[in-house]
């Protein structure tokens, strides 16, 4: 199972475009809501755009139903106040920690890799990257041994899989499908998409 999270504040584009080409190959997605500034249901999250997105379940009652399981991945949108939103939250910095030990995926773009996972540490002696001029942001000491790779749409490092912005969703998703779901299937999306 892939894990979304989304957060108050979150960019659709980068949301929205992993979710679209993962569950056309078939990996069964889940969205999370993290954080809700909506009064009737705690599963609508607005984007960073004003667009309200309704989540399949909150995230107390996911890490509930996980047991002493684990989802194969997680995913944390950019977006702005949204990375922020998802960095203030205590389980989803738990859920990356357990995640990332157990070698399951970790996967974030924009500017989550610098806001949510580095200040896990989980990016020392790694290879990432995110939205341009966000790493500046990054205490030197939470990705020690690491290399920020600019100029790239996404960066594969083992278990963790980081992009850079909007502009590089599909491509970033599409990497997603190639792991999840294989070469073939990613070929079959890629030309059923138009993507070049």
């Amino acid at each position: 199972m892939f894990a979304v999270f989304l957060a108050e504040g979150f960019e659709e584009i980068e949301a929205l475009s992993p979710v679209d080409y993962l569950r056309r190959a078939g990996v069964e997605v889940l969205t999370v809501a993290v954080t809700s500034l909506n009064p009737v249901d705690p599963r609508i999250v607005k984007s960073s755009h004003g667009v309200s997105m309704f989540a399949d379940v909150t995230i107390e009652d996911f890490i509930s139903s996980l047991g002493d399981s684990l989802p194969d991945a997680i995913f944390f949108p950019g977006g702005l106040p949204g990375a922020k939103n998802l960095a203030a939250s205590a389980d989803v910095k738990n859920l990356i920690l357990k995640c990332f030990e157990k070698g399951k995926y970790v996967t974030a773009v924009c500017a989550s890799p610098a806001l949510v996972l580095a200040p896990t540490g989980i990016l020392k002696n790694k290879n990432w990257t995110c939205y341009p001029g966000m790493e500046e942001e990054v205490d030197p000491e939470a990705v020690e041994d690491s290399t920020h790779c600019s100029g790239v749409p996404f960066v594969t490092d083992e278990n963790l899989v980081t992009g850079a912005g909007p502009g590089t969703a599909e491509q970033f998703a599409m990497e997603l499908v190639r792991i999840f779901a294989g070469e073939e299937t990613a070929e079959k999306i890629r030309k059923g998409s138009c993507l070049r």
